[in-house]
């Protein structure tokens, strides 16, 4: 596929390196199919001759979950949680290094993306956090990546409080790896030194690391979970809500 096609992420190849970039500004770079889609095509396309990826999104929003627009739009029937799971177990387990480069606001979905990377780099503006239990939800296909990221009970506790924490905190939990007022020349650094390590030697480790954690082993508890949360009526209700005048479950 070529990069002018793409219609919600923008992608620019500098070997060994392929840059990923959310773009969707007029839906605060939610995720919705065809962003999924395109993901995999490109990590497809450039998995054989790219060392690292590179995922980041806009200053202000990294990723922000689920796109709830199109959710209600399609009443309820969207491809579902599966190709999804299937983006972060390749970013996880695929034959490269996935980088995630947090600027702004990660949130439900997108912290998915940040605990499916092999390093997480981020800005003093980061902050990330679930939200999904305010509407009856559940991070349900983020958790087995958090939880081999962070651990249970801090992934347990960014779920049930439900409101952003910050990076400082962010790193001190392991779920960022490094970040600077300047991110763009700490990502800079570490791809300087990344460029080392040979495709064969990378292919080896993330082998060995899909052997010791394989995640494919949660996919199916974990998409069942997310199919039960998005049929529930009353759940939908309050998205549609949400959707429709900005109000919270509890707002009046």
């Amino acid at each position: 596929m070529d990069s002018m096609n793409y219609d919600t992420i923008k992608v620019r190849f500098q070997s060994p390196v392929c840059f990923i970039q959310f773009f969707r500004p007029q839906a605060n770079n939610t995720i919705n199919d065809l962003l999924v889609e395109e993901c995999l095509s490109v990590l497809s396309q450039y998995e054989d001759t790219a060392t690292i990826i590179v995922l980041e999104g806009l200053p202000e929003v990294f990723c922000f979950g689920a796109d709830f627009e199109a959710t209600i739009n399609n009443n309820g029937k969207v491809k579902g949680p599966e190709p999804l799971y299937d983006l972060w177990l390749k970013l996880a387990q695929g034959p490269f290094i996935s980088i995630a480069y947090v600027r702004g606001k990660a949130n439900a979905g997108g912290i998915g993306f940040v605990a499916a990377c092999d390093i997480v780099i981020a800005d003093e503006t980061a902050q990330f956090s679930l939200s999904e239990l305010l509407f009856g939800l559940l991070p349900a296909c983020v958790m087995p990546f958090l939880v081999r990221r962070i651990g249970f009970q801090k992934a347990q506790y960014l779920t049930l409080m439900t409101r952003p924490v910050p990076v400082h905190q962010a790193h001190a939990w392991g779920l960022v790896d490094a970040y600077d007022a300047t991110g763009d020349t700490l990502l800079r650094t570490h791809l300087l030194r990344l460029r080392y390590l040979s495709k064969q030697g990378i292919v080896r480790y993330k082998h060995l690391m899909r052997s010791l954690y394989d995640l494919s082993q949660s996919k199916s508890l974990a998409i069942e979970a997310n199919k039960e949360v998005f049929s529930d009526t009353e759940n939908l209700q309050r998205i549609e809500r949400y959707v429709k005048t900005g109000l919270f479950p509890w707002e009046h």
